[in-house]
């Protein structure tokens, strides 16, 4: 069973709009959504209207957190401060799979693997052959 961790810019773009694709993540059969407090709570902070921000809490009922334990990034990893805690619980959690649009400062990682499991993919460019499936 898969286990996708989504970035605060996917809950964020799941709950900003009723009709959003992403939406279909939730439908999905033998995955298991996962996501931190951290980004959960940058996606409501960013989310500008009430509907969007219950929309938001409704989508995190269903979904399993895991917070950034306190170490150090993997070998050959640079991130900013603000996305460290993100890949962190991502491996945390054991997701096979990284969800986020932050191309800018995940898109070197697309496509490979830490610690055996987590595979950054992104909604924008699918690098990950197993994440095509999702989207």
């Amino acid at each position: 069973m898969d286990r996708l961790f989504l970035d605060a810019n996917v809950l964020f773009s799941a709950a900003y709009r009723s009709e959003a694709g992403l939406l279909r993540l939730w439908k999905l059969r033998d995955v298991v959504l996962c996501t931190s407090h951290y980004a959960a709570e940058e996606a409501r902070f960013n989310l500008g209207e009430d509907v969007q921000r219950r929309c938001l809490a409704e989508l995190l009922l269903t979904v399993q957190f895991c917070d950034a334990s306190e170490r150090e990034l993997p070998r050959g990893i640079s991130l900013p401060e603000k996305d460290a805690p993100i890949l962190l619980a991502a491996i945390e959690v054991r997701a096979t799979h990284l969800l986020t649009g932050d191309v800018r400062h995940f898109g070197s990682y697309f496509g490979q693997t830490f610690e055996g499991r987590t595979v950054p993919a992104s909604r924008v460019r699918k690098s990950s052959a197993r994440a095509d499936q999702y989207f």
